[in-house]
C-alpha cells in the first residue's frame, strides 16, 4: 500500500494531513509513496503513532484499503487529546474511503474482552485509568452488558472486593483487589464488538465526562 516502484508523489510522514493527501490521490488514480513511516509514540505525536500502524496492519493482513466495509473507533471516555485525535483519524478514513464509522465506548470494549476471554464469570466491573488519581468506572452483567456507567470517582468511592477488569483496578489495588485482565481495549475485540453488535453503538463522538485539562484563559483583572 503507497509503495509504488515509479511513484508519481512523495508524502513525507504519515500524519493526518498525509495519510489524507496520499488516500486522495490514490483514490484519483495517482501512484503515490509514503516515506518517513518510522512509528512515533504517543509522547511525541498521537496521530504518527496511529497511521503507520494502520498501513501496516493492512499490508500484512494482505489487504487493500477498498476491502475495508467500516471503520470502529473507541470514543472514551478518555484523555482530551487523545479522543479528539483518534476521532478525527477515524472520521477521516471513513470520509475518504466512503465507508461508516461506529464509535464503541472504550470500557464495553474491555467488558467484551474479558467475557470473552473467561477472565469474569458473574457480574462485573471496569476501571481504567482517568488520570488525577481517579478512575473511569461501569458496571456490567455476566454476559458483559453494561448495567451503568461510566462515571468518573476516586478508587475510594467505588471500591469493592468484587473482580474489576482493567488497568484502573491494576494502578489501585487497595480499592480493587480482585483483579482482572485485559489491563487494555485491543483493537480486535474493538472490531468484534461493531461487527456483531456486542454493545451499544455511538456516533463518533467523544465521550467527555469532565471537562479538559486546558481552557480559555480569563481576563485579566484591572489594576487600580
Amino acid at each position: 500500500m503507497f509503495r509504488h516502484s515509479d511513484p508519481e508523489v512523495l508524502v513525507v510522514g504519515a500524519g493526518p494531513v498525509g495519510l489524507l493527501a496520499a488516500l486522495f490521490l490514490e483514490q484519483h488514480g495517482v501512484r503515490v509513496e509514503i516515506i518517513d513511516m518510522h512509528e512515533r509514540t504517543s509522547q511525541h505525536s498521537y496521530a504518527l503513532a496511529i497511521h503507520p500502524r494502520t498501513l501496516r496492519v493492512l499490508d500484512d493482513a494482505g489487504l487493500i484499503r477498498q476491502d475495508l466495509t467500516a471503520v470502529a473507533v473507541g470514543v472514551g471516555p478518555g484523555p482530551f487529546t487523545g479522543l479528539r485525535v483518534g476521532l478525527m483519524t477515524a472520521r477521516t478514513l471513513a470520509a475518504v474511503l466512503e465507508i461508516p464509522v461506529y464509535g464503541v465506548c472504550t470500557l464495553d470494549v474491555l467488558a467484551v474482552g474479558a467475557v470473552d476471554s473467561g477472565a469474569v464469570q458473574g457480574p462485573f466491573h471496569v476501571a481504567t485509568d482517568a488520570r488525577r488519581k481517579e478512575v473511569y468506572f461501569a458496571s456490567y452483567d455476566a454476559d458483559g452488558g453494561r448495567l451503568n456507567g461510566p462515571e468518573v470517582h476516586k478508587p475510594a468511592a467505588v471500591a469493592t472486593d468484587e473482580a474489576v477488569v482493567g488497568r484502573g483496578a491494576m494502578l489501585y489495588p487497595d480499592a480493587f483487589p480482585d483483579c482482572r485482565l485485559p489491563e487494555n481495549p485491543s483493537a480486535a475485540v474493538l472490531a468484534r464488538v461493531v461487527a456483531e453488535e456486542r454493545a451499544e453503538l455511538y456516533d463518533p463522538e467523544p465521550m467527555y465526562l469532565r471537562r479538559p485539562d486546558t481552557a480559555e484563559p480569563h481576563k485579566p483583572k484591572r489594576v487600580s
